[in-house]
């Protein structure tokens, strides 16, 4: 079992960027995939990225490749969004998630707001 914290949230103004931050408990987070997804007013949740086990391999949703950079730090039990160019459409609550491979199991964090300002 994973718990999950994500931190780094707020208010910027179109075009600035901010690091969204999610640490995990327990002793095992390099056997899980991390992922970042988003969840804005009315609307469905929605995938962002994810980045593979050992940090090899990343995948982006098309509305923010080229813009958005996940990262993993397996040694500090963490995973990290790096969000650049932002735009208004970004605004959402967006949520850390680890998925266990071998379970086929989602772990998921408590979220964290963004607000982007026109």
């Amino acid at each position: 079992q994973v718990q999950l914290v994500e931190s780094g949230g707020g208010l910027v103004q179109a075009g600035g960027s901010l690091r969204l931050s999610c640490a995990a408990s327990g002793r095992t987070f390099s056997s899980y995939a991390m992922g970042w997804f988003r969840q804005a007013p009315g609307k469905e949740r929605e995938f962002v990225a994810t980045i593979a086990r050992s940090g090899g391999n990343t995948y982006y949703a098309g509305s923010v490749k080229g813009r958005f950079t996940i990262s993993r730090d397996n040694a500090k039990n963490t995973v990290y969004l790096q969000m650049n160019s932002l735009k208004p459409e970004d605004t959402a609550v967006y949520y850390c998630n680890a998925h266990a491979v071998a379970d086929n199991y989602d772990y998921w964090g408590q979220g964290t707001q963004v607000t982007v300002s026109s």
